[in-house]
């Protein structure tokens, strides 16, 4: 069975919704503090939303130090899949692991509602099972989703297929519609919507379920994340 492990920094609020939502697809879920330095055994690593470290000083920068992240960099740099979602996206961000930063919201105002996305690259562990151009109905939730990045790194994104969602209708003034980026490996992706909270068409949207069933079918090479 498909070990995901998803991190728990003090001050997450979306680990529970990350596991039952790879456990409805056919996975075994098992929750990793902060403090652990070992995801060897691990097919996936989530970093859920929330407010990591209380989003002290700016959401990520601090949860970034934690022992874990150092586990979390030599998985990924070992081809391990590596998901950030809403602030999972942003530690990943400022860990270094995704090119870019999140800003405050266009308005400076907290948004709660679906939006559209749109597929836009089909060459990361996350979008491998979708259709370029396919539009999904996810939710977000943030208050600090704004994608930014300078001039030159927007270009290799794009010109690496880097950028792998972008948002139908802006909502929160993200650089040219960016809702998630991937690394050049396509193995590292985070995003801002909550395809966790996308599973059934009973809560609105089942769309999340592509996305995520793509993340999981993936396999992390043998010794990921191993500490040494």
């Amino acid at each position: 069975m498909t070990r995901i492990g998803v991190v728990v920094f003090p001050g997450s609020n979306c680990e529970y919704d990350a596991a039952s939502a790879v456990t409805q697809l056919g996975a075994e879920a098992q929750f990793i503090w902060h403090s652990e330095s070992d995801l060897s055994g691990f097919d996936g690593i989530i970093l859920p939303g929330g407010f990591a470290h209380g989003d002290y000083l700016r959401p990520g920068a601090l949860a970034r130090f934690s022992p874990v992240m150092e586990a979390v960099a030599r998985y990924a740099a070992d081809g391990g899949p590596v998901l950030g979602i809403c602030n999972g996206f942003q530690v990943l961000a400022e860990a270094g692991l995704l090119p870019g930063a999140l800003q405050k919201n266009r308005g400076l105002t907290f948004l709660s509602e679906s939006t559209t996305i749109i597929v836009v690259s089909t060459t990361s562990v996350l979008t491998r099972n979708a259709t370029k151009g396919q539009e999904l109905v996810v939710p977000i939730n943030h208050f600090s989703g704004a994608y930014t990045c300078d001039d030159a790194t927007y270009d290799a994104l794009v010109a690496n297929g880097q950028i792998v969602l972008r948002y139908k209708d802006n909502p929160n003034g993200s650089r040219d519609d960016v809702a998630g980026v991937a690394n050049e490996a396509g193995n590292v992706v985070g995003l801002m919507p909550h395809p966790e909270r996308a599973m059934s068409t009973l809560l609105g949207s089942a769309d999340g379920r592509i996305l995520l069933e793509s993340f999981v079918g993936v396999k992390a090479p043998t010794g990921a994340g191993s500490s040494r």
